[in-house]
Order: structure tokens, then sequence, then C-alpha cells
């Protein structure tokens, strides 16, 4: 079985934490095994490892996010850059295309989950029995639910039909239908029929998804699909796939399984209420902090908020009324103001505005021990680099440089550069961009 984690999502619902480029999946915010934090993904790939599906898994992710998915799986799971984001059925029929273009056997066994859930240990192992549960029930899809612990208006439901006997005993049924985020009042009927969470982890033979692509007229090969990705509209697996499948089952999983996207569940994992610099007193039940500001946050009797701060702005929310963020959010171009990248990290100190050549744009970087800033050229304006700590090497030109605490580097136009961390420690520079076009690039998703 190829099991396909797709990594999409615009990263608003978790803002000021989440954005487009570092979305929720890239948090670290959960408490780990070892008594530190992890991401939501680096918890998947722990928990895949563990049920030994780890080698035969593929990331699917925007390709601005490629080398983010990489760090936070330790370099040991391959990524599929994705061209653009258009949904969960154009995700699954990119990763079809690529695996038929590479030989992968018709009847192969295609799983795709979303890489963005909190489950328990054992969650992935019923994931690996969705492949004989295809092949036993010889159905079209296979797919996982989990039983409802409250009528949530925020999952989709698979409502079952006949439940079928497997290995002497109940085990799994057929589909009777999908529901989509019913209001509460139907999340409680459905719920008194049976109805499970839909955890959107489906599994199919490779030639059922490449005959839903000819349907809908999507080439069979993955670089003919890139090529014409950006013009594809949003699409969704469930509506374009699952709803419409002739014969799907579910098979029921009793474990813990939710969904973290918005603020009110995800503090509820979290093993501190103040992460960061703040603190809360008086009477504040339920109430928590997560800041990335150097500065201190204080919270003083408000109950059941989640205050959080990050370069990209501040939030301050009832819980039950945070995940409304991503309705204020809307269409607007945000612009990510700290991020992570497969070399290290980056947090922008001040950006003037673009109205002249004299743009201003001051950005601290941290370079990870042994990693090295992508070398490249730039046509106009000026750079600056001040080492602020750690040790490593700048190239400009060809000419090699120490780099060490205090030592400044002028960069001017058409001069090749880059700067390496040494093995030990991590770099520190502050990087001065003067001119407008210098300090737009930044922006772009590339940076």
């Amino acid at each position: 079985m190829q099991l396909v984690l797709l990594c999409g999502g615009a990263g608003k619902r978790l803002w000021p934490l989440s954005n487009d480029i570092r979305s929720k999946l890239f948090l670290r915010l959960l408490p780990a095994p070892d008594g530190q934090m992890e991401s939501m993904l680096s918890r998947v790939y722990r928990q895949l490892t563990a049920a030994g599906l780890d080698s035969s898994a593929l990331l699917l992710a925007h390709r601005s996010q490629v080398n983010l998915a990489l760090r936070h799986t330790e370099g040991r799971l391959p990524v599929l850059g994705e061209p653009a984001k258009r949904g969960t059925f154009t995700a699954a029929a990119f990763a079809a295309a690529y695996f038929h273009a590479r030989g992968v056997g018709l009847d192969e066994i295609v799983c795709i989950a979303p890489a963005d859930m909190f489950a328990g240990e054992n969650f992935f192992h019923s994931v690996a029995s969705l492949s004989d549960l295809l092949l036993d029930s010889e159905a079209d899809l296979a797919m996982l639910g989990t039983r409802p612990t409250h009528p949530s208006d925020q999952y989709g439901y698979i409502v079952p039909g006949q439940q079928m006997i497997r290995n002497g005993k109940s085990s799994y049924a057929s589909v009777a239908r999908f529901t989509e985020k019913p209001d509460c009042i139907g999340a409680q009927q459905l719920i008194s029929r049976g109805a499970l969470w839909n955890c959107g982890i489906y599994a199919f033979k490779l030639r059922y998804m490449l005959a839903c692509m000819e349907r809908s007229d999507l080439p069979l090969n993955d670089k003919a699909l890139s090529s014409m990705y950006d013009g594809l509209p949003v699409r969704s697996f469930d509506e374009e796939i699952a709803e419409r499948a002739e014969r799907a089952v579910v098979l029921s999983y009793e474990g813990e399984w939710r969904d973290i996207g918005s603020w009110q569940v995800l503090t509820n994992q979290l093993a501190n209420r103040v992460i960061g610099r703040g603190q809360i007193s008086g009477p504040a039940h339920g109430t928590h902090i997560v800041n990335e500001l150097p500065y201190p946050l204080h919270v003083i009797g408000v109950e059941n908020i989640i205050a959080a701060a990050s370069p990209d702005g501040i939030l301050v929310a009832a819980k039950s009324h945070a995940h409304t963020i991503k309705e204020q959010l809307g269409a607007l171009q945000l612009r990510p103001m700290h991020g992570e990248t497969s070399w290290g990290s980056y947090r922008v100190l001040d950006a003037f505005d673009h109205r002249s050549l004299n743009d201003i744009l001051t950005i601290r970087l941290t370079v990870l021990p042994d990693h090295r800033l992508n070398g490249h050229c730039h046509g106009s304006g000026l750079k600056v680099w001040t080492i602020v700590s750690g040790l490593g090497e700048v190239m400009l030109n060809g000419e090699r440089f120490t780099a060490i605490s205090g030592t400044v580097f002028r960069i001017p136009v058409d001069t090749y550069h880059t700067i390496r961390a040494d093995l030990e420690k991590p770099l520190e520079l502050i990087e001065v961009r003067l001119g407008e076009s210098l300090v737009s690039s930044f922006y772009k998703p590339e940076a």
C-alpha cells in the first residue's frame, strides 16, 4: 500500500502562529514523548514509523513547503511538490499520476490521508488494515470513521449501512451516505443513527483513481497534469470520488482521533497554559497564552480565551469564537513575517512600505548547523549582513571569509553570495535589504 499524506491548508485557523508557509502542521506546540515539543507532522511521522508505514509513505505539499516538510520528518520521507493548492481531489489525482508515470501497478492500493490529525498511538495500525479490507470487501473505497464524542458541526459524517462480518465478527459496514458538516441538531440525529466522524482517509486501487481522472478529463501523467494545474478548479475528494462511489465500506476506529485545527481544540493538547513569555493571573480558568514574540504578554482575570502572538500579529479571542478568525482574515494577502525553511528560520524585524526605490527590510536569520543559505545573485539594490552569533563561512563571488560575531559583509549587485554555519552551533545574522525589488522578492513563496 502506498500512503499519501496531504499537507495542504492555508494556515489561517491558527493565525497568527500559522501562515501560508508555516501552516498548523509545522507548529511545534504538542508535547513529545521525550519531554520536548513536536509539530503535528513530526508526531504523525513518529507514529507512521512505529506502525511500519514510513517506508511506503509519501508527503504531498505545496512546492513552497517541500523543504519545510522534509525538515519536520528528518528528511526521511519523500515529498512531492504540488504546483498550487487545488483541493484534495486534485492532490490525490496528482499523487496517482505520479505513481502511474513511475510504473506502479494498477492493482496497487493507494491510501490518502490528511497529515493534520491528532490520533492515538495505534491509529496507523488501523490505517494499514484498510488494504486487506479493500481486497476482502471488493469495494471501490475503504475508509476510516471514528465514534463521535459530541455533536459537532465542524466534521463530516459517514452514515453506515449494512454491518459486515469479518473473521467471525462484525468489523466494518457499507456506506449508506455522507453528510458534510451539519448543524448541531442534525449532528445529534446522525449520531443517534450510528454515524461516524469522517477521518478523511480513503483507500482505493490505483486503477480506480485513474478511471475517475479520465472521467474528469485529467491526464494520467504527473508532468502533464502539473502543466495545467494553475487552471484547474478547487475540488474535494469527498464530492468528486467518495460521494459518487458505488461500493464503499467504512471501518470504525474506536481510539482517540480529532482535528486540532482550531485554538479551542489545540489548547486542550498543550502541556502548559503559557508557552513563551507571559503570565496568567487572577480568575482565568481555561485561558492559554502562546507567545512567539520577545515581549511579555499578561492576561489578568479573563477566562476561556486564547492570547496568541507572533510577528504576523496578535489574537485575543474567546476560544469558542476563535475559529472565526479565518473568515475575519478573508482573502487578505498576508505576508508571512516569520517562518521555517530547509536551512533554518527567519523573522522580519522591520519593513518600510513599498513606496520608493529606498525600501528597507530588516530580517533576523538563523542558519542551522552545517546548513547554508541558497546561493544566488541579485540584480539591483544592496544587502548587508551583520553576524550576531555563531561561527561560519561567507562566500562572495568565490572568495571565502570567516563569519564571526560582529563582522559585517556588504553585498552589492551581481555578487554571488551564500553563508554556511559550522558543524556545532546555529549561525545568527541580521540581513538588511535596500531597494524595492529586493524587498518585494523576499515575500515570494520561494523566499
